[in-house]
């Protein structure tokens, strides 16, 4: 007689909610919703008083939220479902125009987890990248938030780290993590290259600021956004920060203290021209389906400034960055992460994490010193956690 070996339980599906005033819209994502795998729509609403309505009822785990709608747009939405679901997770859909660019930033100011823009009504019907898309944000909005395992230092490390406590909602075994040997600064970088993508906006509000006026170094970002949202989101860290962040432009001169975002739909790297750094915009094809993407800047960062380089991953879908992460630390630069319990996503930098190119994971607000301290050549990396 045999015995059947035991298996994990399957994990609940994804409870969603729709909330958009298109007809069209509303039936299309309704029919992509109901038929897609580990998901399951439990209310829809045609306005952002309904879609609070709904969410007070069914305490969904993603919503999914228009930003243009009747009686209350979803801006001022977004504060009172919080209140009524704390742990849903909103995401904003809007079409790209300058105003809806806008609106969405501050959307994810008021805690919406992540954006998805979308066609226009009448190109719907067609758009197997925005079903792909849409899809996949929410599995990933939606899925269970996993404790990172305690991490393993190597044989070279002089102290075991320390354990993040778990976030809310913990109950798969997580993947363990091995952190890069302790790194000793050997020089100060000359260039902080910095990625992340989904919940980077917010990130980003958090550590720019932090590292504005005190950073020397010039400070390169790839935030993972359409064209006309990098621009929008230059202007926002400029207010929040009180130094010009600029939307970089191809041949752009990289001075000490600049802050440069790559522009959406252009992939950023760094050269070096007559003894001068400037950034480079192409158009090549996506890396790791994005375009920016956090690879081509990481890698070209190693191979200008090798070892004077210090990298930044923080929250984001996938795993851009591993590949730039694993070319800068096999140069000897610094390497540094988000952890998990603060990221919205810990999809880039858990990657990193998880195939031991990270020397240090920190919470959100440890970041910003943690980098500042390394980049002034004040000694070395903590590797602990927390």
């Amino acid at each position: 007689m045999g015995f059947a070996s035991p298996s994990r339980p399957p994990e609940p599906a994804v409870r969603v909610v729709l909330a958009d005033d298109s007809a069209v819209v509303r039936g299309l994502a309704t029919r992509w919703l109901t038929e897609a795998a580990g998901i399951e729509l439990v209310g829809t609403a045609v306005n952002g008083r309904d879609a609070v309505r709904v969410a007070t009822a069914m305490k969904p785990d993603v919503m999914i939220l228009d930003v243009e709608m009747p009686e209350l747009d979803g801006l001022g939405a977004i504060p009172e479902i919080l209140r009524a679901s704390p742990a849903t997770r909103i995401l904003m859909a809007s079409t790209l125009t300058h105003r809806n660019a806008e609106v969405t930033l501050k959307a994810l100011a008021l805690g919406a987890a992540d954006y998805l823009p979308k066609p226009v009504t009448g190109k719907l019907a067609g758009a197997a990248d925005f079903q792909r898309d849409l899809l996949s944000r929410v599995r990933v909005l939606g899925a269970r938030r996993v404790p990172a395992a305690p991490a393993r230092p190597t044989s070279s490390q002089s102290s075991a780290p320390t354990t993040a406590p778990p976030p809310p909602g913990a109950g798969r075994p997580a993947t363990a993590v091995t952190l890069a040997p302790r790194k000793t600064l050997g020089a100060i970088p000359d260039v902080v290259v910095l990625g992340c993508s989904t919940g980077g906006p917010q990130a980003l509000n958090t550590v720019v600021p932090a590292l504005a006026r005190k950073l020397t170094q010039p400070l390169l970002i790839v935030q993972h956004m359409p064209p006309m949202f990098t621009a929008i989101l230059a202007t926002h860290l400029t207010k929040a920060c009180g130094v010009t962040v600029l939307e970089a432009k191809d041949g752009m001169p990289v001075r000490p203290g600049s802050i440069l975002i790559a522009p959406g739909d252009f992939h950023m790297r760094l050269v070096k021209r007559h003894g001068a750094m400037i950034v480079t915009l192409d158009q090549s094809p996506p890396v790791n389906f994005c375009r920016p993407a956090v690879d081509p800047l990481f890698i070209s960062a190693a191979e200008v400034c090798g070892e004077r380089t210090l990298a930044i991953v923080l929250t984001g879908m996938g795993a851009d960055g591993k590949k730039g992460c694993e070319t800068l630390m096999a140069k000897g630069a610094g390497v540094l992460v988000q952890d998990e319990a603060t990221s919205v996503v810990w999809g880039m930098p858990g990657a990193v994490a998880q195939a031991g190119f990270a020397h240090a994971i920190k919470p959100l607000t440890e970041i910003a010193p943690t980098a500042l301290a390394y980049a002034q050549g004040k000694g070395q990396f903590d590797v602990a956690r927390s």
